[in-house]
Parts: structure tokens; sequence; C-alpha cells
């Protein structure tokens, strides 16, 4: 059962969370880390924060911080250090816009 806030949002808005689970071809780059040629841009993250949990990835004196090795780096723009607030901005970049 969802939450209120999550059914109330989804109910509102069903074209968003579309967006979020419908199947995408992806660019080289991300397909090479994901390890897939589709996935959901939902999948996507779900993939690259298990890869920041899994690698020790975070910052131990603020979790708010990733700090990419190599791997992470090619699909997050080169940068060393990320915010967990613009991860998911930075991954939507690899999908293609949707037309309006």
């Amino acid at each position: 059962m969802l939450p209120h806030k999550v059914k109330k949002a989804v109910t509102d808005n069903p074209k968003k969370l579309a967006n979020l689970i419908d199947l995408v071809n992806l660019p080289s780059t991300l397909r090479e880390f994901v390890g897939q040629s589709q996935i959901s841009r939902l999948g996507c993250f779900m993939r690259v924060w298990s890869y920041i949990k899994t690698n020790n990835l975070q910052d131990p004196n603020n979790k708010n911080v990733v700090n990419c090795d190599e791997k992470l780096k090619s699909i997050l723009l080169g940068k060393p250090q990320v915010d967990l607030a613009e991860l998911p901005s930075l991954i939507k970049l690899h999908f293609p816009k949707e037309p309006k």
C-alpha cells in the first residue's frame, strides 16, 4: 500500500510516474555502468545508489556527499564529489527529454 502523499502525487500527475518507470535505451556510458541496454530512470538511480553503498563512497564525515571513483565519475560529468540532492538531476541528464 502506498503512503497517502505518494498516492496523491501519482493520481494527480500519472505522467510523472510514467517518466520514472518507463524503459529507455541508454547511452553507452550509462549502459556500461548499469550493465543493461534498457532501464527505467528509477531503476538506474537505484543501481547507482546500490553502487555507492556497496563501494562505501559516501563521505564518512558528511553522509550527504558522495566521493566519486573513476567509474562513477564517468556518468556524473567527471565531478570528484556530488551532493546527494543533485544526484537525481545528474542521472536524469542521460535520459532523453519527453515531448510535451
